[in-house]
């Protein structure tokens, strides 16, 4: 029986959100189609997820778009649900010959202003919950970027703000701003965090949950896929690791050392009854700094199966999780 959903506040904001949440990367659009993203969006929702991640970039702006046209169909109450976006690296438009100037791998106020109404309209949404800089923009003063967000919410095009993969530097910085000028201050950073990839959000960002309230929303708990097993003897047909588009990723995936370790985590979780990819997204959600887990699937089972990652919480004694830091932690970057 699967336990009830867990939820937690984002940083020191008073929202909740589920400890699991379902994004969309990769999967909507491309590998996922219009009733498959409803689907498994009702299916999470069922499981208490209330938080469902996106971001303008994912699929050129149809994975929005297949969210947007989900989210109209089930009809859910907007009270029930928290939906974000994230803007930076913004759509591939125009010809070629005619680069976009202001519409690319920038976080300058026009360009905002503009993203957000694009992803409102894809979404089909008044507002969206949780708006993120995609990445930092080293050519445009935070100042103005920090001005821009408050004002998306100010204008009611957004209720928090945030980061995604900024260092600590970066967000401490844009805080500090926000702060001297009474303006909206971000609340939320969006890291990748896994058994593999620890350092950012236990080490960089250690000083920030206490000084400023920082929230996260993790992403690639199963290190692309690393964490389910699939890789230990190459690149599976129909895997996220064959697709041309996220070809960047393959080398990770097949790495012969981190595949090893893969192979004595799946026998710490036979002995707790679980699959390996549950005890890695449960060893993320155990973390206290992590206020929801981004889970990305391909398919309904892939889901579901997921979503089990809650019953295995319990499970994580200090023994286990002794267990684990052993065969992971000297891997991790």
């Amino acid at each position: 029986m699967q336990p009830p959903m867990i939820y937690r506040r984002l940083g020191r904001s008073g929202l909740q959100v589920s400890l699991l949440s379902l994004g969309s990367w990769v999967t909507f659009h491309n590998q996922v189609d219009a009733s498959g993203v409803r689907e498994m969006m009702a299916a999470a929702r069922d499981a208490g997820v209330n938080f469902f991640d996106n971001a303008e970039v994912y699929a050129n702006g149809q994975s929005e778009a297949l969210m947007g046209e989900a989210l109209a169909q089930l009809k859910w109450d907007r009270l029930d649900y928290v939906v974000s976006s994230k803007f930076f690296w913004g759509l591939d438009r125009g010809a070629a010959d005619a680069p976009r100037i202001n519409g690319r791998d920038t976080l300058n106020r026009k360009y905002l202003l503009h993203a957000v109404d694009g992803s409102l309209r894809r979404l089909k949404l008044d507002f969206i919950d949780l708006v993120f800089c995609h990445r930092a923009d080293p050519q445009t003063p935070i100042e103005e970027t920090v001005w821009a967000m408050h004002d998306l919410i100010e204008r009611g095009k957004a209720l928090y703000w945030g980061t995604s993969e900024w260092s600590a530097d970066e967000i401490r910085a844009a805080w500090e701003i926000a702060e001297r000028h009474h303006l909206h201050k971000p609340v939320m950073e969006q890291p990748q965090y896994h058994l593999f990839h620890r350092s950012r959000v236990e080490r960089e960002y250690a000083r920030l949950y206490d000084d400023i309230g920082l929230g996260l929303t993790t992403w690639s708990p199963l290190a692309s896929g690393l964490l389910t097993g699939k890789y230990r003897n190459g690149v599976p047909p129909g895997s996220r690791g064959a697709m041309e588009s996220v070809g960047f990723l393959r080398e990770g995936l097949l790495d012969a050392r981190r595949n090893a370790a893969v192979g004595e985590l799946e026998t710490v979780a036979r002995d707790l009854g679980c699959s390996v990819a549950q005890l890695a997204l449960a060893w993320v959600a155990h973390q206290p700094r992590v206020s929801t887990v981004i889970l990305g699937a391909s398919k309904l089972a892939q889901l579901q199966e997921n979503l089990g990652a809650l019953a295995v919480l319990p499970r994580l004694t200090p023994d286990v999780l002794a267990r684990i830091d052993a065969i992971s932690a000297p891997l991790a970057d």
